[in-house]
């Protein structure tokens, strides 16, 4: 009888021990632990895992524990350990120490560095790996999102930490939120408390000096139980690579399903000294050292004053002061578009490159060209009339904010179209296709900027270079005309002086190819080229297609002159537009780009025209010039039909001249 109620006695003994399991190690000298890698207890109790580079230690408790009884939930535990990390090098971080919960204690595949010893890339998002840890780490790793190279993270399956904080702990004298480093050499204290009732997971720190803080360095909500397995593993693991560490466990305390025993720092082993004992040598080595320290300080810091100078260096000269107001700093061009990076580069054209950008004092976007020059001829002149253009203020037009000077650059500040410019939506592999409604109102947002510029401002402005892709798209899709690169300016009542000839192969009038003199009258040339460019979804010139569509003024014309004029509009529209408008735009494309100058609209007729507050008249291929001078704004020879070739040599094809933007004239 008394033998079956010491049976019965000692199995009740076993139940409560694999349920409420504890043990406590002050110090570990002849203590029963799994050691693995570089791991090995010293002499004195100290429980070191690693000692050097390229290295990995485990310690665990050698037997399993079960953390889940028949229902299924997670125990509650108690964890309480010392640990110290002592530096090789005090200036080259390594990586610290994690306390683990795993259903092995060995990890073949563990890598070294920021896995821990325990992972690797393969598995370190793997919800198979059921693993916790309470990570001590002193490497900062952004793949893994660190947050810094001194933090205390909760790692589930994994190294990206689903709560972390600084090394610190909160005063129990007063509350205050106080830092450690981790890389300190000295010992610290360290709690982990899970309470399965409650699922949450609370992580204190605290010098070993000081009581346990009151209050935690952090909690977590998180439910364990579908992490932990039954029966598990704990313990502790770190790992070196290219920089050498030591890493100590002094005390280790656990319990299951209540609070781990307190750990007495009296009877903890203590840390091996690093290097012979310091003495004082304040006048020796030190005054020689702070001196130093304190000259090498300045000579940078006024190195790197000299270097921000440079690197920021601006051309100023006594004429520009007029401009003070329209001149941008290089600096905040700089920090605004992220100092030109590639990411923010919108676009690359004949006269330079065009960034994004956001003025940090305003918030504002804006688009930064930036241009190359080698001379400082013409420049003030040009200066002048840049900051003329950017009076300009017009709904259609892209505003020019102003400008800067930097050594062989000049830098232009435009309003940002979000949407670019108008070629990428023609001839793009854009998704989004641009319907006749919004072509038209941009045909006609961009003839009334144009009507601005010749009429309507202070001063008459040749564009000189107006095309699909110097068309930009505001947020709601209006066209507005931009890169005033090579626009003229020139008082009402006078002529513009003959100039070189500049532009872009296509849009260029032919009278410009003998005369150089830019007019009006050749930016309406190039709009009408523009317009059957939206119409037909062509381009000017394109060598690719066959010879009778090469030429687009040329097709459109031989398709108005066969009665199918309609058959010239973009097949990507299908039948989807007027019919009227499209008649319209193709017919007064057609018009504005006849060869004779004279026999071209003025803006404010194509505009009369667009809005129909004036009939188009009726024309023929051989009445076009007649017709025109009906409308009574142009004087002609009498015998026109002598001045009129037939509208197959009359559009002729156009030649590519383009010029640097400050080489020549504009």
């Amino acid at each position: 009888m008394f033998s079956k109620l010491l049976m019965l006695f000692l199995l009740m003994r076993h139940v409560a021990s694999s349920s409420d399991y504890d043990f406590i190690y002050n110090g570990f000298r002849g203590a029963n632990i799994s050691l693995d890698g570089s791991a090995k207890i010293a002499s004195n109790g100290l429980l070191l895992l690693t000692n050097s580079s390229s290295q990995k230690g485990h310690a665990f408790y050698p037997n399993p524990l079960h953390f889940k009884p028949s229902h299924g939930k997670t125990r509650s535990f108690s964890v309480n350990f010392v640990f110290a990390i002592m530096l090789r090098y005090p200036n080259v971080r390594s990586t610290g120490i994690v306390f683990v919960i795993s259903p092995s204690k060995e990890f073949p595949g563990g890598e070294l560095g920021q896995y821990w010893g325990i992972f690797n890339p393969k598995n370190i998002r793997n919800s198979s790996n059921h693993i916790v840890a309470i990570e001590l780490d002193t490497a900062l790793d952004p793949d893994f999102l660190d947050i810094n190279d001194n933090h205390v993270g909760v790692d589930i399956n994994g190294l990206v930490s689903i709560i972390s904080a600084p090394a610190a702990y909160f005063s129990n004298m007063n509350g205050r939120l106080k830092n450690l480093n981790l890389v300190s050499g000295e010992p610290m204290h360290v709690w982990v408390e899970y309470n399965s009732v409650q699922n949450q997971l609370n992580v204190t720190l605290s010098p070993i000096n000081l009581p346990k803080p009151d209050r935690p360095l952090f909690s977590s909500s998180v439910n364990l139980s579908s992490v932990v397995l039954d029966d598990m593993y704990i313990g502790f693991s770190s790992s070196t690579k290219s920089a050498p560490a030591s890493h100590y466990i002094l005390g280790w305390s656990f319990k299951m399903n209540g609070q781990a025993q307190d750990l007495d720092p009296w009877h903890l082993p203590k840390l091996p000294r690093i290097g012979p004992k310091k003495k004082s040598k304040l006048l020796t080595i030190g005054l020689p050292v702070i001196v130093i320290f304190f000259t090498l300080t300045a000579i940078s810091a006024i190195g790197l004053i000299v270097r921000r100078k440079i690197k920021f260096a601006e051309v100023v000269e006594d004429w520009e002061h007029e401009y003070e107001t329209h001149r941008f700093s290089y600096k905040d061009l700089f920090m605004a578009t992220t100092g030109f990076t590639e990411k923010e580069l919108l676009g690359v054209g004949g006269f330079g490159r065009v960034y994004r950008g956001v003025l940090s004092a305003s918030k504002v976007e804006v688009a930064v060209k930036r241009i190359s020059h080698d001379s400082r001829q013409g420049m003030r002149e040009f200066i002048s009339e840049i900051m003329s253009l950017g009076r300009l203020r017009h709904r259609n037009l892209v505003q020019l904010l102003g400008y800067c000077r930097r050594k062989k650059e000049l830098l232009l500040v435009y309003d940002f179209m979000p949407n670019g410019s108008l070629d990428k939506f023609l001839f793009g592999h854009r998704k989004s296709l641009l319907s006749w409604n919004q072509r038209f109102l941009i045909i006609k947002g961009v003839a009334s900027g144009l009507l601005y510029l010749h009429e309507e401002w202070e001063q008459v402005v040749l564009h000189r270079d107006i095309k699909a892709s110097n068309v930009l798209l505001d947020s709601e899709m209006n066209g507005r005309l931009g890169d005033f690169g090579l626009a003229r300016l020139y008082d009402r009542g006078t002529d513009p002086q003959t100039t070189h000839m500049v532009g872009t192969y296509g849009y260029i009038a032919p009278e410009l190819t003998r005369t150089g003199k830019a007019t009006t009258s050749a930016d309406v040339f190039a709009f009408g080229t523009f317009m059957l460019e939206v119409a037909c979804g062509k381009r000017p010139i394109d060598p690719r297609s066959s010879a009778d569509e090469g030429i687009l003024v040329k097709w459109v014309s031989e398709c108005w002159r066969r009665g199918t004029i309609l058959a010239a509009a973009d097949p990507k529209l299908g039948h989807d537009y007027e019919v009227e408008e499209m008649e319209l735009v193709l017919k007064l494309g057609l018009l504005c780009s006849h060869s004779l100058s004279f026999a071209r609209p003025s803006m404010r007729q194509v505009m009369q025209f667009l809005e129909r507050d004036a009939p188009f008249p009726y024309l023929t291929s051989d009445g076009l010039a007649a017709a025109i001078l009906s409308v009574g704004h142009y004087k002609a020879p009498d015998d026109l039909r002598l001045l009129y070739p037939s509208l197959e040599q009359g559009f002729s094809s156009t030649i590519s001249v383009q010029e640097s933007v400050l080489s020549g004239g504009r």
